[in-house]
């Protein structure tokens, strides 16, 4: 089941990356810790685009071509015009008490925006948290709630299922998408192992067999999963099965991947020593992203 494609270095020096993204020939990312979102080319090389003082995380755009960027500690929605200028494309401080994290836009413009529900990189109690719905003029409201963790999104080929990781449940769970951006029949898309329950954070991340990240998803609708805490990422498919798997050979943890590249195939890994020694300021520099290549192309969204 291993993938046997090596895995290549792009560039190092990061705080902590997520949100990854091809967009306009650019891997784009936010590098939370640092308060930044940034591009690189193929080659590696980092242009910084934009300073979030609330920490960046999710990456997304609206039809025309505006930049959204999840302001985490703030709950706030960022937009950036083509032109550079940012505004607050949404207050979701209102709805949500804990930090936002990852998000996926439609090719109408709704976003999905989920909230880890409760203060992980302080030891907090592990509670549930919710998916937000961002209309195109910015109106927020609750699309999903009572999710554990909700982190990567991606949306299938046809536009009509979003598809949620519950990082501390081993699961993915997925929703249909009305014309209206509304989500219903919520359902399990792959459940791998059991789900801890609502037990301690530590004992739930001991017993996840999958811990499910960052995501990107193939022309088949197949999900790549970064598995944050097995250092792998793994591709799902729609019966719910692992059929594929790729580890880093320098054994970090991979906390988010993307699919891009000029054909589609390469598969960007996130990755980072430690996630809570990034976040606590421990370590500030040992971030890499890293590529692979892949057979099957991107395909629906992001």
């Amino acid at each position: 089941m291993t993938t046997t494609s090596p895995v290549q270095l792009l560039a190092s020096g990061g705080h902590y990356f997520e949100g990854a993204r091809w967009h306009d020939g650019r891997w784009w990312v936010s590098d939370i810790y640092a308060q930044t979102v940034c591009t690189y080319d193929t080659a590696g090389n980092r242009t910084d685009v934009m300073h979030v003082p609330n920490n960046p995380s999710g990456l997304g755009w609206l039809p025309d071509g505006s930049l959204l960027v999840v302001s985490m500690h703030d709950r706030k929605l960022l937009r950036r015009s083509p032109g550079g200028e940012v505004s607050v494309h949404s207050d979701l401080s209102h709805l949500c008490a804990h930090e936002l994290n990852d998000m996926v836009v439609t090719a109408s413009g709704h976003a999905y925006v989920g909230t880890i529900g409760f203060a992980i990189a302080e030891g907090d109690e592990l509670r549930p948290g919710a998916v937000y719905r961002v209309d195109p003029d910015g109106t927020p409201s609750v699309a999903a709630d009572d999710l554990i963790c909700p982190n990567g999104m991606v949306i299938t080929n046809d536009g009509r299922t979003l598809i949620v990781a519950e990082s501390f449940s081993s699961r993915l769970t997925a929703f249909t998408i009305g014309d209206d951006g509304t989500l219903s029949g919520q359902r399990v898309w792959a459940q791998v192992g059991e789900d801890p329950g609502l037990v301690p954070l530590p004992e739930a991340m001991a017993k996840a067999e999958l811990w499910p990240d960052g995501c990107a998803i193939d022309a088949e609708d197949h999900v790549w999963v970064a598995d944050a805490g097995h250092k792998r990422v793994v591709r799902i498919d729609p019966s719910g099965a692992i059929v594929d798997e790729i580890r880093d050979g320098d054994e970090l943890g991979i906390y988010a991947c993307a699919l891009g590249g000029e054909d589609g195939r390469t598969l960007l890994l996130c990755s980072v020593p430690d996630f809570f020694a990034a976040a606590t300021g421990a370590d500030t520099d040992k971030a890499v992203l890293k590529t692979t290549t892949v057979s099957v192309p991107h395909g629906g969204r992001p």
